[in-house]
């Protein structure tokens, strides 16, 4: 398991208690670095959305934890937030949570000329997608295949 991965999961571990203690979902965890600098991001929700003060909470009762666990080699920033609007659907969950909802998606190569794609989420299964196109046409598009699908937003 890469180390980032591992960080993902033990924070997982940490956090998930204390979420479900508040109503809330744990969306992902996840390590990532930008600028020169290392984050380690928890996404929470529920519904009717998450406040800064659900976020505080959470920082504050897992970022004591995490200081006594110590397993993070590097320097970090931890963060808690709501997903957003354009959340990527990552797990099984999201994807069945998203089903009806219209998602956008954008593939890593050319599908029938063309990497981006938008429809109707009409099912999922651990190795594809299944999306009915504005035709009314379903298209099947490999999971393995796809580099970022999320739920589509209009203003």
């Amino acid at each position: 398991m890469a180390k980032r991965e591992e960080y993902e999961r033990k924070t997982e571990a940490i956090l998930q208690p204390i979420v479900d203690a508040n109503g809330f979902e744990l969306v992902d965890v996840e390590y990532v670095k930008e600028g020169g600098n290392w984050y380690l991001r928890a996404y929470i929700d529920k519904p009717g959305g998450i406040t800064v003060d659900d976020c505080e909470l959470v920082s504050r009762a897992a970022s004591d934890i995490l200081d006594e666990q110590d397993f993070v080699e590097e320097s970090y920033i931890f963060e808690v937030s709501s997903p957003g609007l354009g959340r990527p659907l990552k797990k099984d969950k999201d994807f069945a949570r998203s089903i009806g909802e219209e998602v956008e998606i954008h593939t890593f190569r050319p599908i029938e000329r063309r990497k981006d794609f938008a429809g109707i989420l009409r099912g999922f299964d651990e190795s594809s997608v299944t999306i009915e196109l504005d035709d009314e046409k379903e298209m099947q598009i490999a999971r393995a295949d796809i580099a970022l699908i999320r739920l589509a937003f209009d203003f």
